[in-house]
């Protein structure tokens, strides 16, 4: 091809992409869908006019046209990772593991499901072998987000249900395309029928070796962007190289999924890169990324469509039977796990509730795409597959394709308003006249102060003035006045905007530097759950949500684990430095909000709503600074060490204002100016780094906090604190269940428990115990004890307990304190101490 009418033809594709997007919005037609049509039509005009005999002088850019490099390869290893990758970037992955079960279901198990469904179909209702019949199943079971997302923007949809659409597709890719592969392999080994069990058996690995390969380069990629810190273009043609290399390794190295690879290494910088890289360095490193995802998304589009005349020139009247064959049996199959085994899942409480609605939408959104086209021609190009079957599966793939983009993806905003998903709540229409009557009060305030400073005419601020504060008012009246809003419902419009400021907050701290690149991206993810749960479930919805967010997860859970059991300190380390720094910039965030509350809710919705709002926010900071105070108990020191890190960004930050204005103002010129940066840069990157953070528990001094062991000498503390065992308990987790065994007693190293006992309550806090009585007692425990904060536990068990009792008194005197307290006669706890227990209870040496 001469390359000169190559670049042309290229660069003038550029132009209908350009032209592509707004015709769209006219239309009011998914992206896609004109992509598809504009490529269609370019292809069969290109070869119009190269067979016409009306002129030829448009033979040339024909030729050039239908000689476009366009190959399968180009897809899958130049478009495919680059739009994968990018995905993967631009993922909240917290919120996104709220819904991983029906996400892993529709990417995974309902691919699968599709695969044998269209292929068993085709199988009865054609001639093809069944190897052909599976390898078309899978090559028209992945899904295409691009169109069926951007209308869910465009009309404001659930941000669940796009975030449902977006999870599915990117990992439904890598296991049709892990499928493809399979199948492909036994149609060119001509194995009419393949043994499925063998097929699938080698699923997993595939999946295994691509997660681990993936990986593994981008914690490489990390490690080297780390290193060249101060140099963003080296940090960004880093990350260019990182999918593909990773998909290549996988695919040509060790025989596993690419596109695994591609997500993998995706995923894990996702992970790790916010921490490791500098703020605005990540922020242009995504745009770079989004940019490149948006050409590589509308290229591989047109591309592919151009293929469409010719992939259907040899189509058929009975090809239209199997088409439609494939477009029942592929809808069914996705129909199957939508309103079947979701449902199944969510009964027996392995999934969240997928609403009815979102999964009619789901459905009818699950259009193909160019992936699908890929692989079609993928199989059309092979010499080793026969020629009925190459054609088949090229007209079969194609017309499938374009029955999901003109009939699912025209018809699919319809659908969606049919369905009520377009329209906004009652209490999202409430809150969008809270946000109007918000704003509008900022923007008077704002004016005001700018008519101030640039001296207008009085007579024309005045008039102007009048008319904004009518509109203002007519604002907040419809804010006030909304008369199918409860007062129930107020609060929960309190707690949104609340949670919704919260969140700006964070990102306005994580832009000044004030909040670590680490920490943005789960305190933003907290402020997410906060605004979905207080939309969904109100107050009770977010109080859920503050309490995860200072709770022990299930990874800090096995990190304890793996200390105690293996000694591996490293992982326990780390997420009690990230519990630090969590809650620091927490408690930095909420003690900002209460001027929120005065400021702004209380004009909208009244004092009382305030007031409860300040009730909520003052909960929060207390379950804050519980959990910090268990924390600086275990590590005295570590906290002030973080504090001193804030205090020295917030100085730099503050410094790099004052040079960046002295430049401004033209005090300092350009070279003192960069010279001055880069050592602030330095200066910074020092600050960055959080102080390191020894696991090994101070039990010593944390022992000694505990007035009965106070008077034990250092050698005695230091065997007690290797005797007592950690454990971490959340608010509401049951620690002691009622008529259970007892062999332990407990002490309250931070937080609080309650103790429920024939009808009463005790409240116990730090430097308490409970347990003891059951085990001096001798009989089965009476009380049920739940812990009412995030609360750290040391447990003793009974025989050193006894041991300990036997030798000091001031042990004796605060457990005789604490059954005076629950009305229990302390002369029983002693009358015989040393007495051993019936075997069955008898502790194990």
């Amino acid at each position: 091809m001469d390359i000169v009418l190559g670049t042309t033809v290229i660069a003038s594709l550029f132009l209908v992409i350009g032209a592509a997007e707004p015709l769209a919005a006219r239309l009011k037609l998914p992206y896609s869908v004109i992509l598809a049509v504009l490529g269609v039509l370019i292809g069969a005009g290109a070869l119009f006019f190269l067979r016409t005999e009306l002129t030829d002088a448009l033979n040339p850019v024909a030729e050039a046209i239908l000689g476009l490099p366009i190959r399968s390869n180009v897809f899958l290893y130049v478009f495919l990772p680059t739009l994968l990758f990018q995905a993967t970037l631009g993922m909240n992955l917290r919120r996104m593991l709220d819904d991983w079960v029906p996400i892993l279901v529709l990417a995974v198990v309902a691919v699968v499901v599709a695969t044998l469904s269209v292929g068993y179909a085709l199988s009865w209702a054609s001639a093809l072998p069944l190897a052909a019949c599976l390898l078309i199943g899978a090559i028209v079971s992945t899904t295409d987000p691009s169109a069926v997302v951007s209308i869910f923007r465009s009309i404001s949809a659930p941000r669940r249900l796009a975030r449902i659409i977006e999870g599915e597709s990117l990992l439904n890719d890598a296991a049709a395309i892990a499928l493809f592969g399979l199948f492909m392999g036994f149609v060119m080994l001509g194995m009419p029928d393949p043994d499925l069990g063998a097929a699938l058996s080698r699923f997993p690995l595939l999946i295994a070796g691509g997660a681990f390969t993936g990986w593994l380069a981008a914690r490489m990629a990390v490690w080297v962007m780390a290193l060249f810190r101060r140099h963003e273009l080296a940090q960004i043609s880093i990350s260019i190289a990182l999918p593909y290399l990773a998909y290549i390794g996988a695919e040509q190295s060790i025989g596993a999924s690419g596109v695994i690879a591609v997500v993998a290494a995706g995923l894990t910088l996702n992970l790790t890169g916010p921490g490791r890289l500098p703020p605005q360095a990540w922020a242009n490193l995504r745009e770079v990324w989004d940019l490149l995802a948006h050409w590589a998304g509308a290229l591989i589009f047109i591309l592919a469509a151009l293929l469409i005349p010719r992939l259907l020139e040899e189509v058929r009247v009975g090809d239209f039977v199997l088409v439609g064959v494939v477009i029942l049996a592929a809808i069914a199959a996705r129909a199957v796990i939508l309103f079947g085994l979701l449902p199944l899942l969510t009964a027996l409480k392995l999934s969240p509730a997928v609403e009815g609605t979102y999964r009619v939408a789901i459905l009818w959104g699950g259009l193909r795409g160019a992936v699908t086209l890929a692989l079609a021609l993928a199989v059309t190009e092979s010499f080793r597959v026969p020629d009925d079957i190459s054609r088949i599966v090229g007209i079969l793939a194609t017309g499938f394709t374009l029955f999901t983009l003109i009939v699912q993806g025209t018809t699919l905003r319809l659908v969606i308003a049919r369905l009520g998903l377009d329209r906004l709540s009652p209490i999202d229409e409430a809150l969008s006249r809270q946000v109007v009557a918000v704003a509008l009060q900022t923007v008077r305030e704002d004016v005001a102060r700018t008519t101030e400073n640039y001296e207008l005419n009085h007579d024309t601020v005045r008039a102007e003035a009048k008319r904004f504060g009518e509109r203002l008012d007519a604002a907040v009246k419809s804010a006030e006045a909304s008369a199918d809003i409860l007062d129930r419902d107020r609060v929960t419009l309190g707690l949104i905007a609340l949670a919704g400021h919260e969140r700006d907050t964070i990102i306005a701290r994580v832009r000044q530097r004030t909040i670590s690149s680490r920490m943005a991206e789960q305190v933003l993810s907290d402020a997410d759950r906060l605004i979905e749960g207080a939309r969904s479930q109100g107050r009770s919805g977010y109080n859920r949500a503050a309490r995860r967010s200072v709770a022990y997860g299930r990874a800090f859970r096995i990190a304890v684990l793996l200390n105690g059991r293996l000694r591996l300190s490293a992982p326990l380390a780390r997420l009690t430095a990230d519990r630090f720094e969590l809650l620091l910039s927490q408690r930095l965030i909420l003690r900002d909000l209460g001027a929120f509350i005065d400021g702004r809710i209380r004009r909208i919705h009244g004092r009382r709503v305030a007031e409860l709002l300040h009730e909520l926010l003052a909960r929060r900071i207390e379950m804050v600074e519980t959990a910090l105070k268990g924390l600086r108990l275990q590590y005295p020191g570590y906290a002030e060490e973080l504090e001193r890190r804030f205090i020295r960004r917030t100085a730099l930050r503050l410094e790099e204002r004052e040079y960046t204005a002295m430049r401004e103002d033209g005090l300092i010129g350009a070279e003192v100016y960069t010279a001055l940066m880069q050592d602030l840069d330095a200066r910074r990157a020092a600050a960055e780094e959080r102080p390191h953070l020894d696991i090994a528990l101070r039990r010593a001094e944390l022992v000694r906090q505990f007035p009965p062991f106070a008077e034990f000498d250092d050698a005695v503390l230091s065997r007690l604190g290797r005797a007592l065992e950690t454990r971490y308990v959340n608010a509401g987790e049951v620690i002691i269940r009622k008529d259970s065994i007892a062999k332990s007693v407990f002490f309250i190293a931070s937080g609080a428990v309650e103790l429920e006992t024939a009808g009463q309550t005790w409240r116990l806090g730090r430097g308490e115990m409970f347990g003891q009585m059951a085990i001096l007692m001798k009989k089965a425990r009476r009380a049920e004890v739940r812990a009412i904060a995030p609360t750290t536990l040391l447990v003793l068990d009974e025989a050193r307990f006894r041991r300990l009792l036997d030798r000091s008194q001031a042990l004796r005197d605060a457990v005789r304190a604490s059954a005076e307290k629950r009305g229990v006669d302390p002369d029983h706890l002693f009358e015989d101490t040393r007495a051993p227990r019936p075997a069955e209870h008898r502790p194990r040496a």
